[in-house]
């Protein structure tokens, strides 16, 4: 695959990763490492992760280069020799990429990616890693859990105006639509991935005619065939009453209008009467559309109420993953200059050396464990590796997959995750063992660190 274009994000970057970097070129450190992506747990009342960024990742990494500009700025701050930034002239990432592909589920300790390139190289791009990594896991993971709750209930991405920045705004649209939102509001995401792009009309647009009516009327002029009238603006059922009288007179016209959506109140209720007001006016094709600070819990329950609500538009709460904004993800090395290495820290103990996983299906095809091995271990009959050998050489393998490719793994594994793993509260733990080899190597690594250590 060609290069893709420079990266602008060089110097999106924490400090020290460069500090590191001109240090282990002064001592002679160019050895080959290996860093590990993962999770060590997960926030209370998730079972899974899903896997998502990683083509942003691959992106990054094969057009990464300092450019003079930022060459030139590094230079302003003092910190940095002129032998560093005239390696930084000619940077280039020439390492290999190891990885779990997009849409597939993750457990707490299991590689999302391993990098492996010498120790300058690897070290510099950690940070752009887990940023892309971690946003987009955490806010597909939220859409997964979102969708479960729905029940087959269509959901729009309507989050942008609160996510955190504009990038994240993309990366929440991009993420949601792995995880199975039919759509966004985000029309740019729209544009750059090609995701369905779905809106509305807002309260500003009702209140600014003289009538509420008068409002429904403009619309339904505009957009014949696309109309959706937002009818809590002032009193819903009324609202209600004046979306059937437009309703009646758009298929005097020919056309029909496709739903009424609900902003507040109590869905449930509100739901319920709109319903009979459509349908004793002979409409029983408008559909009803709710939104409204929605996470997977309200939907859950608005869902099991078996309310007349066939989509939500969802927002805030999924796009900052509100109730789990953060997941305890970390870039560890685990191998350098030919050697496997951990860290022992309280609570922060790693998984030496590169690695693979293996995922066992019961004969029914339901996810049933996951073993995490050495990637050169042999495990005979050993259940479907999941990380697959992404970048060589710093270029990117094969083509990447499409969103809509990524998004039909995602549903397949999703399928095979048995429902108790789903549960919004008090999923139990899914089953992630070590394999042998791994175990052994990790012993004897605890061991001689042990040995070595300190008597306090």
């Amino acid at each position: 695959m060609e290069a893709s274009n420079p990266s602008p994000w060089a110097l999106l970057t924490d400090l020290y990763e460069l500090t590191m970097a001109q240090s282990y070129l002064r001592e002679g450190m160019h050895g080959e490492a290996t860093f590990s992506l993962f999770a060590r747990t997960l926030p209370p009342g998730r079972a899974y992760l899903v896997a998502a960024g990683l083509e942003d990742v691959l992106r990054y990494l094969q057009g990464l280069r300092f450019s003079p500009i930022d060459l030139d700025y590094l230079g302003s701050t003092g910190i940095f020799g002129a032998d560093f930034l005239e390696h930084l002239k000619g940077f280039r990432f020439t390492g290999s990429v190891w990885a779990v592909p997009e849409g597939r589920l993750v457990f707490p300790n299991e590689p999302l990616l391993e990098v492996t390139a010498p120790i300058p190289e690897a070290q510099i791009v950690e940070t752009y890693i887990i940023n892309q990594v971690h946003l987009q896991t955490t806010i597909a993971t939220k859409a997964a859990r979102c969708l479960w709750a729905a029940g087959g209930r269509r959901l729009v991405d309507f989050s942008l105006r609160r996510t955190h920045g504009a990038d994240a705004g993309l990366k929440v649209a991009r993420a949601s639509y792995i995880a199975g939102f039919e759509s966004t509001s985000n029309v740019l995401a729209g544009r750059q991935y090609g995701i369905p792009i779905a809106g509305t009309m807002a309260h500003s647009y009702v209140s600014s005619f003289p009538e509420e009516i008068d409002a429904f009327r403009a619309y339904a002029r505009t957009f014949p065939d696309a109309s959706v009238f937002l009818i809590d603006t002032y009193d819903t059922l009324e609202g209600a009453r004046k979306a059937a009288v437009v309703a009646r007179e758009m298929e005097v016209a020919g056309h029909r209008l496709r739903a009424v959506r609900l902003d507040s109140g109590d869905l449930i209720a509100l739901s319920r009467a709109v319903r009979k007001v459509m349908d004793d006016a002979g409409l029983v094709y408008v559909g009803i559309f709710a939104s409204g600070g929605l996470d997977e819990y309200e939907l859950e329950t608005i869902a099991r109420a078996g309310a007349p609500i066939g989509g939500f538009g969802v927002g805030t709460k999924m796009g900052v993953s509100a109730d789990a904004p953060y997941l305890d993800m970390a870039y560890k090395l685990v191998k350098y200059a030919g050697h496997p290495v951990l860290k022992l820290s309280t609570g922060k103990v790693s998984l030496a050396d590169q690695k693979q996983v293996y995922r066992g299906a019961d004969a029914a095809g339901q996810l049933r464990e996951d073993t995490i091995a050495l990637r050169d271990e042999g495990m005979e009959g050993a259940d479907q590796p999941l990380l697959a050998r992404v970048m060589e050489g710093g270029r990117i393998l094969h083509s990447l997959p499409s969103l809509d490719e990524i998004r039909l793994r995602f549903q397949d594994e999703f399928a095979r995750l048995p429902h108790r793993y789903k549960a919004l509260r008090g999923a139990p733990q899914y089953p992630v063992r070590l394999s042998p080899g791994l175990s052994a190597l990790q012993s004897r690594l605890e061991h001689q660190l042990a040995a070595v250590a300190p008597d306090p």
